[in-house]
């Protein structure tokens, strides 16, 4: 809380020793309800489904002036009763610096992007802020960054460490996909209603030689390259993304050869609009050692294939891979209140043990957006996956026979607290 109180005050003091032109407090505040009976993945026999409130409350400091950009976000999250109550602190270590950057102008068209923040682009497939995790996620890194003319470049680094050691590297912070280093290039070119941008990605990871992790063993790197369109014909927008991933293959140093590819179009009628699209991710035969399993690895993963995270949230790294055919519809059932409907059907890219049947099952997701007052909304969900008997070759063996749903409401509330703009 003091460390908080003294960057609002130093903002505060800005305008006095810097030629400023704004100033920005906002709140962000969420609590969502969960209902949990095979979310993640399948539910088990005698088992007992799960219930919780989870909560984030983000203040955000912005200041913005005609070279300079600053940006530091504070957050807690937590579940609600973690916390004991009249604690002296919060045994749960629920606060953090979720972003601090700065932007630097190099001239009319360069800038710099460094410290703390989020990296997001396209569809957020390979790069996302993953909002709707209550912790969201971010980078340290420093960007180089260019823009003109419908045109964008950014170049991305980053070097992670623990702490200020006198000797050696080595890097063993546990965490999917933590990385040790990290470099790439991202273009994108803008027309007026499409664009079509290339990402370049170098990911390194810290080796060790055995399972506990105490002898390491350099870093390896894998290599993911490709990109994403969007344009429209009329009333259609069509989007899609294509990846190839190579080198080494996480988390062992073997040889990994693995691609993406997505295709979607979305029609709007009137107050409705309906979709439908794929998405091939590839992956490796069950029992075999090679390695052909992509990984969409800083995305936004939870809005891809399916809302009850069953593939690649934390999970199906090193799998069979996902086929997902999906269709959606989205009805706006009030000036700014919509409910949408969506349906999955999921097989195996990869072979299954014992040639099992390749359909994993299908998932129906409903979400419906309702505005309470100015800055303020409710969400609530309901989702229920119909698993095949070979969903649970890849769930670890659980049956697929018991009913597999989840459900949820959240309230968000978003307003802007201040808000000062100084002449020069």
């Amino acid at each position: 809380m003091r460390t908080l109180k003294l960057v609002f005050f130093f903002l505060c003091l800005s305008p006095i020793s810097l030629t400023a032109q704004e100033f920005k407090l906002d709140a962000d505040l969420r609590q969502r309800f969960e209902y949990r009976h095979g979310f993640g993945s399948l539910f088990p026999d005698d088992a007992e489904p799960a219930a919780f409130v989870r909560q984030r409350a983000r203040l955000n400091f912005s200041y913005d002036a005609e070279a300079l950009k600053l940006f530091v976000a504070f957050q807690d999250v937590s579940t609600w009763g973690d916390t004991r109550q009249i604690l002296p602190s919060d045994g749960n270590d629920s606060f953090m610096l979720f972003q601090a950057w700065a932007e630097l102008k190099l001239g009319t068209n360069w800038s710099t992007k460094l410290g703390r923040q989020v990296i997001s682009y396209d569809d957020q497939r390979i790069f996302g802020g993953l909002d709707w995790a209550m912790q969201g996620r971010f980078h340290d890194a420093a960007l180089l960054k260019y823009k003109k003319d419908g045109l964008m470049l950014d170049l991305g680094f980053a070097f992670s460490q623990q702490g200020e050691p006198f000797l050696g590297n080595v890097y063993d912070v546990p965490g999917y996909f933590t990385y040790k280093s990290l470099q790439y290039a991202y273009f994108k070119k803008s027309w007026e209603k499409s664009s079509l941008s290339i990402l370049a990605l170098n990911t390194g990871f810290q080796g060790f030689s055995d399972t506990d992790r105490t002898q390491p063993d350099g870093v390896y790197y894998t290599h993911t390259l490709g990109t994403y369109f969007s344009f429209p014909i009329q009333a259609l927008a069509i989007t899609g993304s294509a990846y190839y991933q190579f080198g080494d293959a996480y988390p062992m140093d073997q040889s990994l050869s693995a691609y993406q590819l997505a295709l979607d179009a979305a029609y709007k009628t009137g107050k409705t609009t309906l979709g439908i699209g794929a998405e091939l991710l590839s992956g490796s035969d069950q029992g075999s050692t090679d390695r052909r399993s992509f990984f969409p690895l800083y995305g936004t993963n939870h809005k891809f294939n399916g809302l009850m995270d069953y593939f690649y949230v934390g999970n199906h790294a090193n799998s069979v891979g996902l086929n997902d055919l999906h269709a959606s519809a989205t009805f706006q059932t009030g000036e700014q209140s919509n409910l949408i409907l969506a349906g999955h059907y999921f097989a195996a890219n990869a072979t299954l043990a014992n040639d099992a049947d390749s359909y994993l099952g299908t998932e129906i997701d409903l979400v419906y957006t309702q505005p309470l007052l100015k800055n303020v909304k409710l969400q609530l969900g309901y989702s229920h996956m119909f698993a095949s008997e070979s969903m649970s070759l890849i769930k670890g063996g659980t049956t697929a026979d018991n009913t597999n749903n989840w459900g949820w409401a959240m309230l968000v509330i978003n307003p802007e607290l201040f808000k000062h703009s100084f002449k020069n």
